[in-house]
């Protein structure tokens, strides 16, 4: 009796191990705001799953360290992968890495490159990008009443979502309703709050005027009105805008500095990319590209985004 009870109990920890699954996640950094509820959103979601456990590396912005992240990761022989690329236009060879060691891969919220082409078991989460700069520039035209000179602010450049941001800005500005609005300057602070606040402070210093500031962030928002409150700006005759309805740009905006954001489910997106890589993990057929909905962000109904970011 005592050796069946005892058999059956190594069975039960057998099958309960043969279920554990490691999860290796390399984010591009932790020290940026919205990427940080993203890594949360995953981390808090994993623990309430029985078995899962996550290996959450920083890649700090390095190409080549989260390369070799990626590695050691399939070295350690992981059952997925998820990244959040630093670099949108490195992602093939990540892509190669894992699929050659039959690892499943999930990027998550930036966009890979090679996101037409990925390998049978990868996919990629986020929200689709051709929304978040259009509702952005669109609401900011309709405030303007579809003409005045703006500022154009964008994230870093080997970045598909800034460039898609941008190319949304330039998109929108085309439409009859607001070709009106003419781009003064453009330029990048990759993502970043104070080099948002020192392009804006070079800006005021060179002498442009412009009615309205498109931010592709939140954080170069902020930095740019930072900036402009410094030096002394009336804040009701610009109007600013961003991306991703972060904590502190809700919070902005409900202080009358910031106009416009465009919520982008951070926690959601973390929450999608661990279920998609678990999944594959387990042999299952999903979507190559899983979208969660931007929603706009206006002074009218912030206060029901204040909790979700």
């Amino acid at each position: 009796m005592k050796k069946f009870i005892l058999g059956t109990a190594m069975a039960l920890v057998l099958s309960t191990a043969a279920h554990a699954e490691t999860v290796g996640v390399s984010m591009a950094k932790f020290d940026d705001n919205f990427l940080t509820v993203l890594r949360n959103g995953m981390t808090d979601y994993a623990k309430t799953l029985s078995g899962v456990t996550l290996q959450v590396e920083d890649a700090q912005n390095d190409v080549s360290k989260q390369q070799s992240q990626i590695q050691n990761f399939i070295a350690s022989k992981v059952d997925a992968i998820i990244v959040n690329p630093v670099d949108t236009d490195a992602t093939t060879a990540m892509s190669k890495l894992a699929a050659d060691a039959g690892i499943p891969l999930v990027y998550v919220n930036r966009e890979p490159v090679n996101v037409d082409t990925l390998p049978d078991n990868q996919a990629f989460v986020a929200s689709n990008e051709l929304e978040s700069g259009t509702l952005e520039t669109k609401e900011i035209c309709r405030i303007l009443g579809g003409k005045g000179k703006a500022v154009v602010i964008m994230g870093e450049l080997s970045n598909q979502a800034a460039r898609m941001r941008t190319q949304d800005i330039h998109d929108v500005i085309k439409t009859d309703e607001c070709k009106g609005l003419e781009i003064v300057e453009e330029q990048t602070a990759n993502w970043d709050r104070t080099q948002g606040a020192d392009l804006m402070t070079n800006w005021l210093s060179s002498g442009i005027e412009f009615d309205a500031v498109i931010s592709n962030n939140d954080e170069m928002a902020i930095g740019a009105i930072q900036a402009l409150k410094a030096a002394g700006k009336d804040m009701t005759k610009v109007v600013v805008g961003g991306v991703d309805a972060t904590q502190d740009a809700l919070a902005a905006m409900q202080a009358g500095d910031l106009d416009v954001t465009v919520f982008q489910d951070a926690a959601g997106q973390g929450k999608g990319s661990l279920d998609a890589a678990l999944k594959l993990a387990k042999g299952e057929k999903i979507e190559k590209k899983v979208y969660i909905p931007f929603q706009l962000v206006t002074p009218a109904n912030v206060k029901d985004f204040v909790t979700k970011n």
